[in-house]
């Protein structure tokens, strides 16, 4: 029996295909996932469109920190969404508010008509608004596909309720995507509780660096950073392990 949609987030080629190879049914590329994720490379996202069989989204956001955009930075991802859509990626993972904590409708508008006929996706900016239901139906009134949301709080365990009534609220008029901190030990109760079609996870391991010189008296960054000497894949085995589970669950 087939269950949820089990979209992987990754920030690597290696990691786009190990999601692939456990059975994920689509990716969303992103770099910088210390910031939340912002917009890949565009050699990232051509080598990615060339390996993969699966569906790919691609995230356009411009920079880090709040989902407030300056003109500029809205001029940007819409040349970034361009981009995507030349190299063939299946969707575009797009967010924007106003200084108000409401869904920018002026901004997402023309992110979504620039992005067509691609898949459209609102992300975790939602967990940021102000009025939930309120931005749940702007976005439906936009023509936006889905929302990417843990519930406005910082797991979807803890959002659970939310979650399920965004669920029910959306029924067939758009896509919710349960996300945040779910794995193989909660991922069947987050399906189970919120009826949520479509799941958003990591399933990231830590891997040593290859490197046999090292210097530890330098880093690159800030200073909340990871370490120098170790990186974050994605494990092909959780896939797996999570796909059984959504599997399981539906």
């Amino acid at each position: 029996m087939s269950g949820p949609i089990l979209e992987v987030c990754v920030d690597s080629v290696e990691s786009a295909l190990a999601a692939q190879a456990g059975g994920a049914d689509r990716v969303e590329l992103c770099s910088a996932l210390l910031e939340g994720g912002l917009t890949p490379s565009r050699g990232m996202i051509e080598v990615c469109r060339r390996e993969l069989d699966i569906k790919l989204h691609v995230i356009v956001r411009p920079r880090g920190s709040d989902f407030l955009y300056s003109k500029l930075e809205h001029e940007t991802a819409l040349r970034d969404v361009e981009t995507v859509k030349e190299i063939g990626a299946d969707g575009i993972v797009i967010g924007a508010l106003t200084d108000q904590g409401r869904v920018d409708d002026v901004k997402t508008a023309e992110l979504i008509d620039r992005a067509r006929p691609l898949s459209v996706t609102f992300h975790r900016a939602f967990d940021m608004a102000r009025d939930p239901i309120e931005a749940l139906e702007d976005l439906v009134a936009l023509g936006a596909d889905r929302i990417l949301t843990s519930g406005q709080e910082a797991s979807a365990l803890a959002g659970l309720d939310l979650l399920a009534d965004l669920v029910k609220r959306a029924g067939d008029r758009i896509i919710i995507v349960g996300c945040g901190d779910i794995d193989e030990r909660n991922i069947q109760k987050v399906i189970d509780r919120t009826g949520a079609k479509e799941i958003h996870v990591t399933g990231f391991k830590s891997i040593s660096s290859g490197m046999i010189f090292r210097n530890d008296r330098v880093f690159m960054g800030g200073e909340l950073r990871p370490p120098e000497y170790a990186r974050s894949i994605t494990d092909e085995e959780r896939v797996r392990a999570l796909v059984r589970r959504t599997n399981q669950a539906g």
